[in-house]
């Protein structure tokens, strides 16, 4: 690992330092697969025809969202109560595919809502079905390409009534953000690694994030988003002093230098890194500051204040290439926020002084300078598994934390790792 890739993960409580879907309509299930007595199923099937996932302008907390999750329960368990939807083989099907695993994933997706009933029952992996696997993938967090791969399949493969259990415990979720949240809001959703930006009830901005990994949790919790440093420092958490730093100078004494971290101690006094001994955990007695600059700095260009007891925050990074990927579980807590610009926009939007101009001004600066929000912006973190859109797009996540509880619900993992279950 890179020294600048563990930098990255830094952003908990002594950071607090620093100086600075498819439309699934249908109320209906396969009989696991063996689709014998189909024509009961017609009615529900033409309900819910010709899906598709779009980008909701629907805040994934509000009443629309809990409304129509509470309402899928219902089918749900109509479609448990007719036997589920059985599994799929695990094969790496792709357009062009043939054979009977291509029939069994058509009436997969069928069931699902993500293909057209009519489309059923050839052999042949098509563009129909190309396209129902970017719906599926597209609602359950996964990049939209096409064809199968081990997690589509792992999440194709999840019972129906493991849904239905996700669908029951977060719609007591949404329930308990049902209350005014504000005219202008900011939702992270940490199983979605995503963000909102939410003004007079509809997402006006929607962010890829990068948060917290499965050992350094992002925290739950509601606060406000008060202050914006640009060009901010980075004081090193001790966690991340102990754990990463140490031993990588152990490595390499030139590290700090390279990276512009410089070591003081707590009276203020800056120490040579040599004089320290990097066999011991002597380093952990001192406080380690990184100097402003978004190509090295680990929260790049911005630092977003909220105030809360776990000592976190949201913040710009330069590893921007891990907005692009499936697993953004890459965090010590903080929260990176793609498109950081727009964010800080959105945020300081009723603070005189602060439009775009000024806001991309103070990026090429360099120079430290913080914004006071005259409005402060409501800001909620919540851990969201399972959520449907008013238009009956079905969202699913896998419980990258295991708070869900449920038996069977997949577990994000790590490129390269299997995908664990409860």
């Amino acid at each position: 690992m890179s020294f600048r890739a563990f930098l990255l993960t830094g952003c908990v409580a002594a950071a607090a330092l620093a100086f600075g879907g498819a439309g699934f309509t249908q109320s209906a299930s396969a009989q696991n697969l063996a689709f014998g007595s189909q024509a009961e199923w017609v009615q529900n099937y033409e309900a819910v025809s010709r899906t598709r996932v779009a980008r909701s302008a629907t805040p994934i907390l509000s009443p629309e969202t809990l409304a129509a999750t509470e309402s899928m329960v219902d089918r749900y368990r109509d479609i448990v109560a007719r036997g589920g939807w059985g599994r799929i083989a695990d094969e790496r099907l792709r357009m062009g595919s043939t054979g009977e695993a291509v029939a069994q994933l058509r009436q997969r997706l069928i069931i699902s809502g993500d293909l057209d009933r009519s489309a059923g029952g050839s052999q042949t992996f098509d563009s129909f079905v190309e396209a129902a696997v970017r719906s599926f993938q597209a609602r359950h967090g996964l990049t939209p390409t096409g064809a199968l791969n081990g997690s589509t399949v792992a999440a194709l493969n999840v019972p129906a009534d493991v849904r239905l259990q996700q669908l029951e415990l977060n719609v007591t979720r949404l329930r308990s953000y049902s209350g005014n949240l504000g005219d202008r809001y900011v939702i992270t959703n940490i199983p979605s690694a995503s963000v909102e930006s939410v003004a007079q009830g509809e997402v006006v901005g929607r962010h890829a994030a990068g948060v917290g990994m499965i050992d350094r949790q992002s925290p739950i919790f509601n606060s406000r988003i008060v202050e914006i440093n640009f060009n901010p420092y980075w004081t090193v958490p001790v966690s991340i002093i102990r754990k990463d730093l140490i031993p990588k100078m152990r490595e390499d004494p030139d590290y700090l230098t390279d990276h512009k971290i410089r070591v003081f101690t707590y009276q203020g006094e800056e120490l040579d890194p040599s004089n320290i001994d990097w066999n011991t955990d002597e380093g952990t007695r001192y406080m380690f500051r990184q100097d402003p600059g978004g190509d090295l700095n680990s929260m790049g260009f911005v630092r977003i204040n909220i105030p809360n007891p776990h000592g976190v925050y949201m913040h710009d990074t330069p590893s921007r290439g891990l907005f692009g990927e499936d697993f953004r579980f890459v965090s010590s807590g903080c929260v990176r926020v793609q498109s950081v610009r727009d964010f800080v926009t959105f945020l300081l939007a009723e603070t005189d002084g602060w439009d775009r101009g000024a806001i991309d001004d103070a990026f090429r600066s360099g120079e430290r300078l913080d914004a006071r929000l005259s409005s402060p912006v409501n800001v909620y973190w919540t851990y969201i598994t399972a959520w449907v859109t008013p238009d009956g797009t079905v969202n699913f996540r896998d419980d990258i934390y295991e708070r869900d509880d449920i038996q069977g619900v997949p577990v994000a993992s790590a490129p390269g790792e299997a995908m664990p279950v409860h």
